[in-house]
């Protein structure tokens, strides 16, 4: 008989880290962050995460987000940041999951950036879908806009432009954006596994945002359904410093 997976218990949203990363694998600054969402329906997105994680889901609807900003000096363990390799923009395309142990997490289904060397590191080393593009972020006024052409591995040309316009400081996050942004960590396949890889910050100091362009297709290029309708939700941050964990294997649920 076929082995139903354990239905998970998530953890609860919380606005801090549950958990300080006191010997990290990696530290960064997230810097000039848009983020732009939309809902969709579980189901619709269920085949896209790694084996031993489903959907994360509030009121049971989840989401896809496109999330803009700049890295800034990644840097190994406790070393310093590097200041031109470890310094470019990047947009992700993530789903939001969750494993039987409870964890919630994002899972990246595309992160273009505009540095090939971490590219190919981050393929090779991580495993993740990072992706070498042309890219740019201005910043005009109270106007932030970025840019993305990919140039490889492909599609060629896959795209974005966002613009948005800093509005007023949130000081008390509604409940989908305590979901939408306090994410912990990260669900990965990594070397056949499903992998956890936490992270810990302050807590997000957020803007409310007005969407003023967005035009797309990397959403459709990730293999998911073109967005459907205006965003449920648009933030802005300044950023924070940021430092990563080492992989937790495994990610929770059971195969048969």
């Amino acid at each position: 008989m076929p082995i139903t997976p354990p239905v998970p218990v998530p953890q609860p949203v919380t606005p801090d880290a549950p958990a300080a990363i006191r010997s990290p694998l990696l530290t960064q600054w997230w810097r000039d962050l848009a983020f732009v969402h939309w809902a969709v329906d579980p189901d619709v997105v269920a085949g896209l995460l790694p084996a031993g994680t489903v959907p994360d889901t509030l009121d049971g609807v989840t989401y896809v987000g496109l999330v803009a900003f700049r890295m800034h000096r990644v840097g190994w363990l406790r070393l310093p940041g590097v200041p031109y390799l470890g310094t470019f923009p990047e947009t992700n395309v993530r789903l939001y999951s969750v494993d039987t142990h409870g964890r919630r997490g994002v899972v990246f289904c595309s992160l273009d950036a505009a540095r090939l060397v971490p590219v190919v590191m981050g393929r090779a080393v991580f495993r993740l879908p990072y992706l070498w593009s042309r890219m740019a972020v201005r910043a005009e006024g109270g106007t932030i806009s970025y840019t993305s052409s990919r140039r490889w591995p492909g599609p060629r040309g896959a795209h974005s432009r966002i613009t948005i316009r800093t509005g007023q400081r949130i000081d008390e996050p509604t409940e989908l954006e305590h979901f939408l942004t306090a994410r912990w960590g990260m669900h990965n396949a990594f070397f056949g596994e499903a992998a956890y890889l936490p992270n810990d910050h302050p807590r997000w100091p957020l803007h409310r945002a007005e969407l003023i362009e967005c035009e797309e297709d990397l959403v459709a290029a990730a293999g998911l359904r073109p967005p459907a309708g205006e965003p449920v939700s648009v933030l802005y941050s300044p950023g924070v410093p940021v430092r990563l964990g080492r992989p937790a294997r495994p990610a929770g649920i059971p195969t048969p």
